[in-house]
């Protein structure tokens, strides 16, 4: 199937498929092509701007090492609209104050900051794009955007009137390059209506409780639900005036399980919507989560500014630190943790104008530009304890990304832990513990199957379709199936391929070699970068199906020719078991898949 039969090209397009305007933008406009064909539209349409992620080797890795070498090598035209890099592993300027000792890691930043700029992007290394003045004037409906970093597709979609798909890092680089964007998704008013109800029956005020209540949404996800766009939860008993702290620490802890647009409402009159659920959020929940997050013993290391923290972060950190004493540096058994502060360079630039900087570093705290504290690699060594007032930094810092044990509290009590003054060893309740109180949105067991069921589907031929930048392919092998979604980055071992997620349903069981069937991907989007690692060391699936739109999967199948298939005519699912020998067979655009063996080949 050949990829102009798709949507019709312009000339300047066709030029870019062709490969006249440089490897990049053909490689931009080929993967655009198939995410196009998986969402069902017919056309390109332009974008005002875009944000790309995969910056760490932290998070990158080799995969994005890799590619990125290969991409840079033949830039040709570059970017074809303005676009921004997300935040870096690293504070290039203070890399020694971060005692950071993965081997090549300095050098590694440098190669793939380099590599970006020759492809034009401006590398601002920040997660925050929508607090950057030159970004602003980008941010409208009238034009979208093609953002990934899962906090500012959020909070922009949200706050910003702007719109953007959810993006991963490949997608959005592929955007950038070309120019244009599917017009699918988000984009449009039909996918941004919300899909769940979410009734707050508690006072929130710090920033951290409604980091909490983002993050809390997202852990209520049920099968059942049909969700394709992530969580776009309508929110209900908020305070009347939610500030850009608030917001943004909601938007990014709601982004952790795939939340790309939310909703505050001033009153009960719900916006028109596919409710799949009416959750309520109180007290107790607010304490429960509370109490489950605080630190049990001695924290190693307090974190501060995920996202980067905006001025007005920046401005109560300094409030909190006027007269007191912390430090930088690593403490012995007993003594106050290091305090480190993370911003983007606009920011601190402000702050250093008016003082803010002078007090922060003043008490003896470090404040770092240019990186995030979810992407930096710990010297474990001493760090064995994160302390955070952000569930973002808590998701993915205790993930297999570094695997260190991360504690939540608000602000006030990070800093006074900090300080020294106060004893972790003792009880330190946060609110009052309670029992839950009832709620439809308790969390469900995800992704497991009755036993005895008689609902499951046997089908002798499933009918899907394929990407259109693949050929004919005949696969057979062991099938891996989950009906929750694969959070690859730092969830997924970018070595072994094993899913590494306590809770989920394939918890243990590795992708490597297999048929993996899922919905889609999850997390952060800088995930198409751990599936190409996983490619280049011979661990990823030798195959995929998706059942939803994926960002995240296709493009790094598109990009490697890992087999793909979506769109099936009855419910792969539910029709396949882990440990069935199945055939996902390719003929002339269309992919057919066949159970050939019930329970794989020792059954």
């Amino acid at each position: 199937m050949n990829n102009e039969q798709t949507i019709q090209l312009t000339d300047d397009q066709r030029a870019m498929l062709a490969g006249e305007q440089g490897r990049a933008r053909q490689m931009g406009m080929r993967l655009l092509l198939d995410l196009a064909a998986m969402a069902g539209t017919k056309q390109l349409i332009p974008i005002a701007s875009a944000h790309v992620s995969g910056v760490s080797p932290l998070t990158g890795g080799m995969g994005l090492r890799h590619f990125l070498s290969r991409l840079a090598d033949d830039p040709g035209q570059g970017v074809a609209v303005p676009t921004t890099l997300n935040a870096a592993g690293c504070d290039e300027a203070q890399f020694p104050a971060m005692r950071i000792t993965e081997p090549g890691f300095l050098d590694h930043h440098r190669e793939i900051v380099e590599n970006y700029a020759r492809l034009g992007v401006k590398t601002i290394q920040s997660c925050v794009p929508y607090e950057w003045e030159e970004v602003k004037p980008t941010l409208t409906p009238d034009k979208p955007a093609a953002w990934a970093e899962s906090n500012a597709i959020c909070f922009a979609n949200s706050y910003c009137g702007m719109r953007t798909n959810r993006e991963s890092g490949l997608s959005a680089l592929a955007c950038a390059l070309t120019g244009y964007a599917p017009d699918y998704g988000l984009l449009g008013d039909e996918a941004r209506r919300p899909n769940l109800i979410v009734r707050v029956t508690t006072p929130l005020e710090d920033p951290t409780d409604f980091s909490i209540l983002g993050d809390w949404i997202g852990k209520q996800r049920k099968s059942q639900w049909q969700i394709p766009y992530g969580p776009i939860p309508a929110i209900v008993g908020l305070p009347a005036e939610v500030n850009h702290e608030q917001r943004k620490a909601l938007s990014a802890a709601a982004a952790n399980y795939g939340s790309p647009l939310l909703y505050i409402l001033e009153d009960d009159t719900l916006p028109e919507g596919e409710y799949q659920d009416d959750l309520d959020f109180g007290e107790a929940e607010l304490n429960n989560r509370y109490e489950a997050l605080r630190p049990r013993s001695a924290v190693s290391l307090v974190v501060l500014g995920c996202p980067q923290a905006s001025i007005g972060e920046l401005r109560a950190i300094a409030k909190l630190l006027q007269g007191r004493h912390v430090t930088a540096d690593p403490s012995a058994p007993g003594e106050a943790p290091p305090l480190w502060v993370f911003t983007s360079a606009t920011t601190k630039a402000i702050a250093e104008r008016t003082g803010l900087a002078d007090i922060i570093r003043g008490s003896g705290a470090l404040l770092l530009e240019n990186t995030c504290p979810e992407v930096v690699p710990y010297d474990q060594s001493w760090v064995s304890h994160v302390l955070t007032n952000s569930m973002k930094a808590e998701h993915y810092i205790k993930s297999g990304l570094n695997g260190i044990p991360t504690s939540v509290m608000r602000l006030e009590e990070c800093i006074a832990v900090a300080a020294g003054e106060v004893q972790l060893a003792t009880e330190m309740p946060t609110g009052k513990l309670s029992a839950p109180a009832p709620s439809s949105g308790k969390p469900v067991a995800q992704g497991k199957r009755p036993e005895n069921s008689q609902q499951e589907l046997i089908f002798d031929v499933a009918t899907g379709n394929g990407l259109p930048s693949q050929g004919d392919f005949t696969i057979t092998g062991e099938a891996l199936v989950t009906d929750a979604p694969i959070t690859f980055l730092g969830y997924v071992n970018r070595v072994t391929g094993v899913i590494e997620e306590e809770g989920h349903p394939a918890d243990g069981q590795s992708l490597a070699g297999k048929v993996v069937i899922f919905p889609r991907g999850t997390g952060s989007s800088v995930a198409p970068y751990v599936l190409l690692e996983l490619f280049y060391r011979g661990a990823a699936p030798i195959a995929i199906i998706n059942t939803e739109i994926d960002q995240q999967t296709a493009p790094a199948c598109s990009l490697e020719g890992i087999p793909y298939a979506y769109g099936f005519d009855v419910d792969v699912i539910q029709g396949v078991k882990t440990g069935d020998s199945v055939m996902l067979e390719r003929r002339e655009g269309k992919v057919y898949l066949r159970v050939i063996n019930r329970g794989g080949p020792n059954a």
